[in-house]
């Protein structure tokens, strides 16, 4: 294993991506987003473009709101830094990815079911979508565990005490 150390990012930009990394694994980050979809669905229904426009720049700002955590015993920490590490190391598609692949066409008919007031399947697929992701996010998770002894470089250093 090489010395975490050594992996500790040089560049300006590789910094500056580690720090929201690490903000965003604050479990907060990652709680508070999980109602970002159905927040997002209830102002395309209702027609609250205040609403939308809110959820959208809660999103954009959200990585960088909370200040790291002070280790990695959350789950939905894990979940963050499982997912940054599995998108730097994956080598090819896995079967894991067709659940975010249908994601996509999921919360896209969720969006288009709120636009038209279809209520049932707007609640429908929002919990589809959201179900995919969390089945997505659970992999991750369970992932950074996995892994985190083979890519020490994608260990935060408030977790590397526990590597």
């Amino acid at each position: 294993m090489s010395d975490p150390a050594d992996t500790e990012p040089s560049s300006l930009r590789e910094r500056l991506e580690t720090a929201v990394w690490e903000r965003h694994a604050n479990p907060l980050s990652g709680w508070s987003r999980v109602l970002t979809l159905p927040v997002l669905m209830y102002g395309i229904y209702a027609r609250r473009p205040r609403v939308v426009a809110a959820v959208l720049g809660f999103t954009v700002v959200n990585p960088v709101l909370f200040s790291p955590p002070e280790d990695a015993d959350a789950w939905m920490t894990r979940v963050v830094l499982g997912e940054r590490m599995y998108y730097n190391h994956r080598e090819g598609r896995r079967p894991i990815d067709l659940l975010n692949y249908a994601n996509g066409p999921i919360t896209a008919y969720a969006v288009y079911a709120a636009y038209r007031k279809q209520a049932a399947r707007c609640a429908l697929f929002t919990a589809l979508s959201m179900a995919t992701k969390f089945l997505f996010v659970g992999y991750v998770a369970r992932y950074y565990d996995q892994h985190k002894t083979e890519f020490p470089e994608d260990v935060p250093a408030f977790d590397r005490a526990r590597t």
